[in-house]
């Protein structure tokens, strides 16, 4: 055996600090796909081919075992500590060795022997312990063999894959499930004592080899990775029949990362440090080859060592990363959102001897936010251990937009007194002038009179404008006045439970007209004692939130609604149509109080709801929302009963860059707010603030396809609770899934996928505790995710079409309305 010794980074600078190479052993490679092993400190690898070598990275002392006389194809470590076990395989042998016995006996001057545990099994690609360490698993060929740790006897043997096993894990939950996948392209779980298999999977990919897997116990899936730089995580939960999450391509995930990352550095500075391959643009240098990223090893990731010093760790806390070991590089995933935290490429450090990996592992937990990685070369008769610096990976490619604090991030609620220039102090200040001037025509400035000469009785006031209460609400409460001023809310309707569970039983169903029509908006009014039906045929709907009695009938529409919404004290509805006109309705009278032609807007309102605590409206139109602000006066008048006493003026437009049109607007009502949502066709999100009137950030390309709606948590009984905690994200939908954003920080959190491929997620609704999103869908069911887990909770059947819209209703945890 030959050794390079302990090696460090000569390069100096940032590269020493992210990654370098501690040892180096020079030895004959295999020209095949090994298997490596890790059990800090030891790590296991084939010396010269068939002598498996055990080096210990604290004492730098390696322990030589010989009993093959093949190339080693295999190597991995027990789960318990003492003894610790390793076994290794070749062709004509699987050998288990007791680490302690066989360092006592190299003490003692004799040589060490193993247990052979299977003989001429074949070509073996892959080798796993039980978690008691009483069986191994091994991949021989296209058959998968039990063997018993102790003695040499074959407890099992599976077969059923067309190609070979490239590897098997037992899961650590189901005591005899066993998952295997191939170079067939499939992947079986089996119950190996039974010697059934349980479930068959069809083919993946088109034409590459799956080559790692992985169970991660925590949400319940298992990850497999394919030799064309692709992820395919599926659910293990034992109701979703083995359905796919998501797949992630790796090779786009690296684009998107890299362009984030560069074009994050250029915003900042030189002070930014960014990775090497991100100041490429992706340009690919003339001359240069593409290469692929097959997935040579996936495990954890203990990414929470980039935080432990930091204030925002909640980025970090409940979720799942996990390495990916690639031979151009490590990729860091956020199990999540499905998206790189981070990547290291091995050419970008001109001090690493290996370019290009053939073989890798690492270790599972980081030590003093270190960890170690073997890597065999794919060109030279070399293998090296590196030692990455986890933190400092992630703050040289991330430090902007993940590591940075919370002064600059949003905040939902109001936190400042309006500014005088702002567009909503505009807004009511025109609100509190028109009713007594313009509306009624009548001038305000009548003083008192007497009606006796010399009569100290005042006037009745008949001849005054009538005195009008309008809102004017106080911007300048602070943060222990707010918190005053939400206990001070009282409410006919208990508040909401924070601990509840989702509605998963089906209750009543009920037709709300005599031809089959289609409901395209739905809303339940804050107290949830009501619902608003939106139809295709041009009427809203008034109902009781049982289903069981009709309030009211609007109509006067001339098109299909687009969108109803309540105000915050539930008497007024707003309607947008696609005829072209807006209208509010009062929930005890037929006739709408308002209505806005046609004339007012140049294209169909989208979208429309009272916003600031009923004392404006907010529409989208085109590729621009209107702020509008109004009055609303439903008294009498037989000698002016035809002309409008209601008032609705434009106080400003604002634009949503790079796009054709809006397709969905968030903003809350239930508390004073000055952040709007808008999503377009462009797949950007962009948020504004209304009390500084403008555009405040853009995320491009939200989702893959066009976002068709964006989500709030508006539950009104927690206007009375913790606004700040439960509206702290957002979740945008489109063709490609649903996802979760950090309003503090305008990052995904988690993205949620379980449909079918091919469904299409219609409509979603937050439920007012928090913990749950509902989605409809085109398979003509509606889902329950919880936030916690990527993959659906539940599934509702029931409908005969697709379900368009969901909502939960904001007073009871177990009712719920999909249509």
């Amino acid at each position: 055996m030959g050794s390079g010794g302990d090696r460090r980074s000569a390069g100096g600078g940032c590269s020493a600090d992210v990654v370098c190479e501690k040892h180096l052993f020079k030895s004959k490679v295999s020209e095949s796909l090994v298997q490596l092993a890790w059990s800090h400190p030891r790590c296991a690898f084939p010396l010269d081919r068939n002598e498996l070598c055990i080096w210990n990275t604290e004492t730098a002392q390696p322990l030589c075992l010989s009993g093959h006389h093949y190339s080693i194809s295999a190597v991995s470590f027990g789960h318990k500590p003492s003894p610790l076990l390793v076994c290794s395989a070749s062709r004509e042998r699987v050998i288990v060795w007791n680490l302690d016995e066989c360092t006592q006996k190299v003490q003692e001057g004799l040589t060490p022997r193993g247990t052979v545990v299977g003989t001429l099994l074949g070509m073996v690609l892959h080798v796993r312990f039980s978690l008691d360490d009483q069986q191994v698993a091994v991949c021989a060929g296209n058959r998968i063999y039990i063997l018993s740790a102790k003695t040499e006897a074959i407890l099992t043997e599976l077969h059923g894959h067309l190609a070979p096993v490239t590897a098997a894990e037992f899961c650590t939950w189901e005591k005899t499930m066993l998952i295997s996948v191939s170079e067939d392209r499939t992947f079986k779980v089996w119950d190996y004592s039974a010697r059934q298999l349980i479930y068959q999977s069809a083919v993946l990919t088109t034409a590459f080899p799956l080559l790692s897997l992985l169970i991660d116990e925590e949400n319940k899936q298992f990850i497999t990775g394919s030799a064309e730089g692709t992820l395919w995580i599926f659910s293990l939960i034992s109701d979703h029949n083995y359905r796919c999450v998501t797949h992630i391509n790796l090779k786009k995930e690296q684009e998107k990362f890299c362009n984030k990352v560069w074009k994050s550095g250029k915003e900042i500075g030189e002070g930014q440090n960014t990775s090497k391959f991100c100041k490429t643009n992706n340009v690919r240098p003339e001359g240069s080859v593409e290469t692929s990223l097959p997935v040579l090893f996936i495990e954890h990731c203990d990414f929470l060592v980039c935080f432990h010093n930091e204030e925002n760790i909640y980025s970090a806390l409940n979720t799942s990363y996990f390495w990916i070991g690639s031979s151009t590089g490590l990729l860091i995933i956020n199990l999540r959102n499905f998206e790189l935290e981070a990547f290291l490429s091995y050419k970008d450090y001109s001090d690493l001897s290996i370019r290009f990996a053939r073989s890798c592992a690492l270790t599972r937990k980081a030590v003093n936010g270190k960890v170690l990685c073997l890597i065999t070369s794919m060109f030279e008769d070399v293998i090296a251990v590196f030692e990455v610096n986890l933190a400092a990976l992630v703050r040289s490619q991330q430090s902007d937009f993940l590591l940075r604090g919370n002064k600059n991030s949003l905040s939902v609620i109001a936190r400042c007194s309006l500014l005088t220039n702002s567009p909503l102090c505009k807004g009511l200040k025109k609100n509190m002038k028109e009713p007594a001037s313009k509306t009624l025509g009548v001038k305000s400035t009548v003083k008192d009179q007497p009606l006796v000469f010399h009569n100290k009785i005042k006037s009745s006031g008949y001849t005054a404008a009538p005195r009008m209460t309008m809102f004017s609400p106080n911007n300048n409460l602070k943060k222990n006045e707010v918190s005053k001023w939400k206990t001070s809310c009282k409410r006919k309707t208990k508040e909401y439970p924070l601990e509840s569970y989702p509605p998963i039983k089906y209750e009543k169903e009920i037709s709300v007209t005599c031809k089959p029509t289609p409901i395209c908006c739905i809303q339940y009014s804050g107290d949830g004692e009501m619902l608003a039906c939106g139809l295709a045929d041009k009427t809203v709907l008034i109902l009781s939130s049982n289903l069981t009695d009709t309030y009211n009938v609007f109509s006067g529409h001339d098109g299909a609604l687009n969108s109803v919404g309540w105000s915050h004290d539930k008497k007024w509805l707003v309607s947008a149509s696609e005829d072209r006109t807006l209208r509010v309705w009062s929930v005890c009278n037929n006739e709408p109080a308002l209505i806005l032609g046609k004339e007012k807007f140049h294209e169909t309102v989208r979208f429309a709801q009272f916003y600031f605590i009923d004392a404006f409206i907010l529409l989208c139109c085109g590729a621009e929302f209107h702020l509008l602000s109004f009055h609303v006066d439903t008294t009498k008048d037989d000698l002016k009963r035809y002309k409008p006493r209601s008032v609705c003026k434009l106080v400003q437009k604002f634009p949503m860059a790079s796009t054709m049109e809006i397709t969905s607007l968030s903003a809350v009502n239930d508390f004073y707010s000055y952040i709007v949502l808008t999503a377009g066709r462009n797949r950007a999100l962009e948020v504004f603030d209304l009390n500084a009137g403008c555009s405040t950030a853009v995320i491009p390309e939200v989702h893959t396809r066009s976002v068709h709606q964006i989500c709030q948590n508006k539950g009104s009984s927690f206007s009375t609770q913790q606004p700040e905690a439960y509206n702290l994200f957002m979740t945008t939908a489109a063709g490609d899934g649903i996802k979760l954003w950090d309003l503090r920080t305008l990052k995904c959190e988690r993205r949620f996928e379980g449909h079918h491929s091919c469904c299409y997620p219609c409509g979603i609704a937050v439920s007012p505790c928090g913990r749950f999103i509902a989605s409809g869908s085109d398979d003509k069911c509606a889902y329950i995710y919880e936030m916690h887990s990527s993959s659906f909770s539940h599934k509702l059947g029931g409908h005969t079409e697709s379900v368009i819209n969901v909502a939960f209703s904001p007073s009871s945890p177990q009712h719920y309305i999909s249509m």
